[in-house]
């Protein structure tokens, strides 16, 4: 399973370094909330986001053998609701604005 952002065209040349710092944060958050959102028996599916994303570059993967299965999965899990398949889709739900707000203040936008 792999959740992707995509800058506008034209963002790298303007934001230069910061475009980067400001990806880098962006692709760890991801992570960050979205690990609450995942299925987890062993933690293995979990590890694997770690383990699939190299911060920076813009894709987020969860690599375990079994990640689609378990995003196509739309059912939570009995040990914690908030738990269960599209864990991306309802971390985005949640966190959007606060990934961006964050993701802009580093890129320096002026954005409060």
């Amino acid at each position: 399973m792999k959740a992707e952002f995509k800058w506008n065209a034209g963002a790298k040349e303007k934001w230069e370094g910061r475009f980067t710092r400001a990806q880098k944060f962006l692709d760890s958050e991801v992570l960050r909330t979205t690990s609450p959102y995942v299925p987890r028996r062993t933690g293995a599916l979990e590890e694997s986001g770690i383990r699939g994303t190299v911060p920076g570059t813009g894709e987020v993967v969860w690599n375990a053998p079994y990640a689609d299965k378990q995003y196509k999965t739309l059912e939570s899990r009995s040990y914690d609701p908030q738990r269960g398949g599209q864990w991306f889709e309802r971390s985005k739900a949640d966190h959007k604005d606060e990934w961006l707000r964050g993701t802009k203040k580093i890129a320096g936008d002026g954005s409060k």
